[in-house]
C-alpha cells in the first residue's frame, strides 16, 4: 500500500515539473518557440502573425546588481520597444499571443478560442 501511494505521488510531481518546463511555449507545426527567440526566428518558425501590437515602449532605469540585489543609478531611463504577435489557430484552437521585448520573446500568453478567418 505504502509503494503504490509513493509511486503515485512521484508520478504528479513529475507531471507537475515537467509541465512548467513548456508552460511558456508555443508549437507551430512540428516546431517550439520559447522566451529568447528573435522576432525573424518565431517568423520563420510560425510565419506572419495575424495581428501585430505596438504598444507603447517601456521605460526602465538602468540597474546594477551588487550582493544580489538591484542597485539603481541615477534618474536615467531607456526605451524598450515592446510588440505583440498575436495568432489566430482557427475556431477550434485557442489564439497565442507573443511578447517582445526589445525584439526578443519575454512571454507567450493563451488567450481565448480563434475564429475562422
Amino acid at each position: 500500500m505504502k509503494r503504490g501511494a509513493a509511486i503515485v505521488i512521484l508520478g504528479l510531481v513529475g507531471l507537475l515539473a515537467g509541465s512548467s518546463v513548456f508552460a511558456n511555449t508555443m508549437r507551430c507545426g512540428t516546431r517550439v518557440i520559447g522566451e529568447g527567440l528573435t522576432r525573424s526566428e518565431v517568423a520563420a518558425k510560425c510565419g506572419e502573425p495575424d495581428e501585430v501590437i505596438t504598444m507603447r515602449a517601456v521605460f526602465r532605469r538602468p540597474v546594477m546588481w551588487s550582493n544580489g540585489r538591484p542597485f539603481f543609478i541615477g534618474e536615467n531611463f531607456i526605451e524598450i520597444p515592446v510588440e505583440s504577435w498575436i495568432y489566430n489557430l482557427g475556431p477550434n484552437k485557442l489564439m497565442r499571443k507573443v511578447i517582445f521585448e526589445g525584439g526578443y520573446v519575454i512571454e507567450i500568453e493563451t488567450l481565448g478560442y480563434g475564429y475562422n478567418k
